[in-house]
């Protein structure tokens, strides 16, 4: 597939969503703009929670991985599927009973201001690293095979795609963003379809049926029951349904666009419904996997990064149809994800770290301004972030993504686990101590070899790996650290 062609696919995919930015941003006011005036469509909010909850990382990595991990990434899609539950029966009616814009105005209704202030942090902090690594893949292929035949570096192709992201998102917010993402879910799911037939009809694998590589795989094993593995399915598992409720249900950027649903049962409706959708459509993406494992056997080569299996395939060997897809289907995966988190990052912002909302001494148009400002900083930092990740980043980035939930997101379970299952209150430096120390201590155990290096100091040398896991001993481990220290504080 040529440059000329994929920039044409890309230009017009640009155009559609910057023409429903401009139709739903014209009239945009505040409410618009975070909660879309609370008239958002539940099977509108589902369908574009896919996308948003896919993104380029497992458009891409999650069938590449297949390679080196089997279909034990299934374990925990399962996972999800729990947590997604617990959040539709658990965690909504808790964000529509307090009528939340930000879901963590509870924890300074519950706890104070310190803890309102830290769960924003970590969720800014994890959401800005993850939307970074979920672009920089999509921006690498398209550099690849793209910008780079044209002479543009890789700063510039960064740049014009999130001055596109931009432009859309600066004045509708989430009244634009549940229309857009809906259509990017669409493109998403038929991109895919297209792309997995046409491999199955290509010259290579067109003698053999879909059914005939699944059985023959090697690589098709969903279950491991290796305990000291850090794929272990109940590590796994676990870590799925925890990493589901953290990064869903715990997430301003999830939570957002369920918030603007009409009311608390068709906002149920949308997690069910999400539910059960990523679930099928991660079965699609790890038959693919096995799929192209298939067809590089045949070619006798592989490419030498997994990340590389579904863009090589698409781009240079299936002609121009199916590239087109493949292009469209990415952009959907990653857009969806990266143009959401400008308009949650900014309202966690403005409701959380700098309260605007509640500043009387600031006019409606300072506010606006305030907001556009927030807004366009973190494209900024959206873009010094991706360029970090093409500076350190290697390996499979759906390994890379996710690992960094399991030290990011656990101060935040911890202190939501607090505030509904117990009466205790919180002690404010003993929050502010142990976010800091806990995660500092779940990362020394998931990279101990890299740390132990990088202090100096003698590694563990464990057999036990950890996973996913790791996740849930961090939220435990903050939720003893915060239920301790209120109670210490309280003897002095």
């Amino acid at each position: 597939m040529t440059p000329t062609l994929i920039l044409i696919g890309l230009s017009s995919y640009f155009l559609i969503l910057l023409g429903i930015g401009y139709v739903t941003g014209r009239k945009a006011n505040n409410d618009s703009y975070f909660l879309g005036n609370k008239q958002s469509l539940w099977w509108m909010v589902a369908l574009g929670m896919l996308s948003d909850s896919m993104s380029g990382v497992s458009f891409i990595s999650v069938p590449g991985a297949v390679f080196k991990s089997n279909f034990y990434y299934l374990q925990v899609v399962f996972g999800y599927f729990v947590g997604y539950l617990a959040i539709a029966y658990w965690l909504l009616p808790l964000y529509y009973k307090h009528n939340l814009t930000s879901i963590y105005t509870y924890l300074e209704q519950r706890f104070g201001v310190v803890e309102q202030r830290t769960g924003s942090f970590f969720f800014i902090v994890s959401r800005l690293l993850g939307a970074a690594g979920r672009l920089f893949l999509t921006a690498i292929v398209f550099q690849k095979f793209l910008f780079e035949p044209l002479g543009v570096p890789f700063f510039v192709t960064v740049a014009v795609i999130i001055l596109l992201i931009l432009a859309y998102t600066f004045k509708g917010g989430i009244k634009t963003l549940v229309f857009t993402d809906a259509i990017q879910s669409t493109f998403l799911i038929g991109g895919l379809l297209f792309t997995v037939g046409a491999l199955l009809n290509s010259d290579v694998l067109n003698s053999v049926g879909l059914s005939e590589i699944l059985t023959k795989s090697s690589h098709v094993s969903i279950i491991n029951g290796d305990f000291y593995s850090n794929s272990f399915f109940w590590k796994h598992f676990l870590g799925g349904a925890f990493m589901c409720i953290a990064m869903t249900g715990l997430d301003q950027n999830m939570m957002q666009k369920n918030l603007s649903c009409k009311s608390l049962k068709e906002a149920q409706k949308n997690m069910i419904s999400t539910a059960f959708i990523v679930v099928l459509v991660n079965v699609v993406f790890l038959s693919l996997g096995a799929v192209m494992i298939e067809f590089f056997t045949q070619l006798g080569s592989f490419p030498e990064q997994t990340d590389q299996f579904f863009p090589t395939i698409a781009l240079q060997h299936l002609g121009p149809a199916a590239g087109m897809a493949f292009v469209l289907g990415l952009s959907a995966a990653t857009f969806s994800s990266a143009d959401s988190v400008l308009t949650t990052l900014t309202t966690s912002t403005y409701f959380d770290l700098l309260k605007l909302d509640a500043n009387r001494s600031l006019s409606d148009s300072q506010k606006l301004s305030y907001r556009r400002i927030l807004h366009g900083l973190f494209a900024v930092l959206l873009l010094l972030s991706i360029m970090g990740f093409y500076k350190y980043s290697s390996g499979a980035l759906i390994d890379v993504v996710l690992g960094l939930a399991n030290y990011t997101y656990g101060p935040l379970l911890g202190l939501f686990a607090l505030g509904i299952f117990t009466q205790s209150n919180t002690n404010s430096k003993g929050v502010l101590l142990v976010s800091v120390v806990v995660p500092l201590i779940c990362w020394y155990l998931g990279n101990n070899n890299l740390v132990s290096s990088l202090l100096g100091l003698k590694p563990l040398n464990l057999k036990y790996q950890f996973g996913f896991e790791l996740l849930l001993i961090n939220g435990l481990l903050s939720f003893g650290g915060y239920y301790f220290t209120s109670k210490v504080s309280k003897r002095f």
